[in-house]
């Protein structure tokens, strides 16, 4: 008799995001006059930059040729741009990461959750909470964890790290110490940061225990704080216990064309073993590669043109983050996030529920946000909103929120 993978049935309902837009059908359905504006899932909205697109046809022309022609991508990446990254990404902020420890995907919300799978099922996860769900339903997905209760939000066997007010949204060292700790700075969903400082005590902590740091830097090209650090390779000591992911979809807008990479250090071991070996292993048996058009796509906002652009871009979601944020604190609400991070964490009025407060925004003023609590236990009274939408738009939701959320 065939048997299932049984850690799935630990899982409680559907994927957030998927209960978000069932929520919303269901919503339009029913209110087909209702013009609901969506603040919640993170997806870019601005078209993909000039330069990008170029690149784009002329790489779509280069397969149309027989001399220019590519098949499958080579296992890590095509050179010229994991040369690029290692220059642009890395070196130039000091960082001595090189071409071959950069190893090219189609994003880094897959190569979260596919890392994990390199790493004994019997070894302890760490969260941030609230904590973007693909870290821990991933890690249930491998059995790494115990039941899910429904009375506390947790996961027997995770070690929950709470990021509350009272600590700015960063946690604090834990004093049970983990083998695996994801940490994403700057953060989805509370947009908190983490300064240099603050992230040192973090690699000096997994060097001196013998864990290993899984960050997640989709976000570092939002950072406008100078002593923010844009990579944990920043830190002394962060090739001997990191592993970082990239992203080019909330960078250059790559939602829909899908480009990121995982950068594994030489340098880095694991129970004694290399973990560089590993990674290609899996990379190269379960993944075929980013397309060559999509490659050639993401070198191009690295140039002038593509980087004036890219920035652009960038500030244009960043003036979105900053009417969300005014706009929520001159209407009394607490707010955070929006100044180094393209997301709003807001409490919720009157100690409502988040989810009830994500019913009470779509169905009275048709705006659509997420509910804290689908991040974690922590993230309970909280609410994400998101900055990746058309300025007016936007407009016109905040306008809403404020004259009818507190009310």
């Amino acid at each position: 008799m065939v048997r299932i993978n049984e850690n799935y049935l630990k899982l409680p309902g559907s994927y957030l995001f998927s209960m978000i837009g069932k929520k919303v059908r269901e919503y339009e359905a029913a209110h087909p006059e209702a013009d609901v504006i969506r603040l919640g899932i993170g997806d870019v909205t601005q078209p993909i930059a000039p330069a990008v697109t170029d690149a784009l046809h002329r790489a779509v022309d280069e397969m149309g040729k027989a001399e220019t022609f590519r098949g499958y991508a080579p296992d890590l990446g095509y050179s010229f741009l994991r040369e690029t990254m290692a220059r642009e990404d890395f070196q130039t902020r000091g960082c001595d990461i090189s071409p071959e420890e950069i190893f090219i995907s189609d994003g880094a919300k897959c190569d979260c959750a596919n890392i994990q799978e390199i790493f004994g099922t019997e070894n302890r996860i760490a969260v941030c909470d609230p904590v973007y769900p693909v870290y821990v339903d991933s890690n249930v997905m491998a059995g790494r964890t115990g039941k899910f209760d429904p009375a506390t939000g947790k996961y027997a066997g995770v070690i929950y790290m709470p990021c509350t007010g009272e600590n700015g949204f960063v946690p604090d060292l834990p004093e049970e110490v983990p083998d695996l700790i994801y940490l994403c700075f700057p953060n989805n969903p509370t947009g908190a940061v983490m300064t240099k400082e603050q992230l040192q005590k973090w690699v000096d902590y997994a060097n001196e225990h013998q864990a290993l740091i899984l960050y997640d830097a989709a976000y570092e090209a939002y950072i406008s704080d100078p002593e923010v650090p844009h990579s944990i390779y920043e830190c002394e000591g962060a090739k001997h216990c990191a592993i970082e992911f990239r992203s080019f979809s909330k960078t250059a807008g790559f939602t829909g064309l899908r480009l990121g990479c995982t950068v594994v250090p030489r340098d880095l071991r694991a129970g004694g073993e290399e973990v560089w070996p590993l990674w290609a292993r899996r990379h190269g048996t379960k993944y075929n590669g980013a397309p060559y058009i999509i490659q050639r796509a993401g070198e191009a906002i690295y140039s002038a043109e593509g980087r004036s652009q890219i920035r652009e871009q960038i500030a244009y979601y960043m003036r979105n983050a900053k009417i969300i944020r005014d706009g929520l604190l001159q209407a009394g609400y607490e707010a955070c996030g929006g100044v180094n991070a393209p997301y709003i964490w807001l409490r919720t009025p009157g100690n409502m529920t988040s989810w009830e407060f994500f019913d009470r925004l779509l169905t009275e003023m048709n705006v659509v946000g997420t509910p804290g609590s689908g991040f974690g236990p922590s993230g309970e009274h909280y609410f994400r909103l998101t900055a990746f939408g058309d300025k007016e738009r936007t407009m016109q939701a905040v306008e809403r929120i404020r004259k009818g959320a507190l009310g």
